[in-house]
């Protein structure tokens, strides 16, 4: 099968074979495949895969199921799916646990479907699992127009929360308000602190994968018991926090991933996803906020997208 290796932080189209399945394992012909930073990250030598994953990039895809392991029930042969992948996406076939399959609605397209599975399960994980948001509360969500950020909104709003997001700019603000976004905050010309305590705004969940110097502004606009959901440091490794207003307003900070969880984590987060929100994929109640598709052998400058922070939503290969 073909793949796209990454060398000396170069992308290009090679050959290999196609995975051996594992018992639990289906054999995946892969029509779509969602870039994501993890893949800009691997391609750099800074995110290498957990051990036991493939070392080939990408972790989400759609496709058809082609073969499938000794312990997989048949129903899935032959069925078009979205998934996490555990690596290897960015390739012809890939094997991945029937496990974290969902199947791929009539209703969407390949490219809709490789759209969803890691920004979703991580918003959702994010949101729900450790933010625990209810109705009536307020969502905070940094890059707000991210694959992650645009997924965040829309869930949030469909359970009956506020939402509030930061973005770098005015056209991106008015994508967020196009996904549901109550409150757009520009953060290059507004410092969103001040913005949420002029509006009497605090924030029950925020979603952060910025941190740095984010963290005590987070604290600030904090509601009581609030949960911080860290998805990465994009404002850099450290920062002073300020404890006291953590213990004050009694909040939780979580630093969150998803590559590295085990299979049982996501199968059960797979699993609460589709009990809550498959429905809304099925209806296309969501908008899968795709930015722009590229046919596979332009990787590269799908990646060259995200590394300029140009996306409002997600980039997504298709395998030709």
């Amino acid at each position: 099968m073909q793949f796209i290796s990454h060398h000396e932080q170069q992308l290009s189209l090679s050959d290999t074979d196609k995975p051996q399945l594992q018992p639990n394992e289906v054999l995946v012909k892969v029509a779509a495949i969602g870039v994501n930073r993890a893949d800009c990250m691997q391609r750099q030598g800074k995110y290498p895969a957990p051990k036991g994953d493939s070392p080939i990039l990408g972790l989400e895809c759609a496709g058809t199921v082609v073969a499938l392991g000794t312990e997989v029930d048949s129903n899935w042969l032959n069925q078009s799916i979205f998934t996490l992948c555990s690596g290897g996406a960015y390739s012809e076939y890939v094997a991945v646990d029937a496990g974290q399959l969902m199947q791929l609605p009539d209703s969407l397209t390949m490219v809709q479907g490789a759209a969803i599975s890691e920004v979703y399960l991580t918003a959702f994980g994010a949101l729900f699992q450790l933010g625990n948001l209810q109705q009536g509360q307020t969502a905070l969500i940094h890059a707000g127009v991210s694959g992650v950020g645009g997924a965040a909104i829309q869930m949030a709003k469909r359970v009956g929360a506020t939402v509030v997001i930061t973005a770098g700019s005015d056209e991106k603000c008015q994508h967020a308000k196009q996904l549901g976004a109550d409150h757009v905050i520009n953060y290059k010309t507004t410092d969103f602190a001040e913005y949420m305590q002029h509006h009497q705004l605090t924030a029950n969940v925020i979603v952060d994968p910025v941190s740095g110097r984010y963290l005590n502004k987070n604290a600030e606009i904090a509601a009581m018991d609030c949960q911080i959901i860290m998805l990465a440091f994009l404002d850099g490794r450290f920062a002073e926090v300020d404890f006291a207003r953590l213990l004050q307003k009694r909040i939780s900070f979580h630093a969150s991933t998803l590559r590295n969880r085990s299979q049982a984590f996501k199968r059960q987060l797979r699993d609460e996803f589709v009990a809550m929100f498959y429905d809304d994929i099925a209806n296309q109640r969501f908008d899968f906020n795709i930015y722009k598709t590229l046919p596979w052998q332009q990787a590269m400058q799908a990646h060259e997208i995200l590394e300029r922070n140009e996306n409002a939503g997600k980039v997504v290969l298709e395998v030709q």
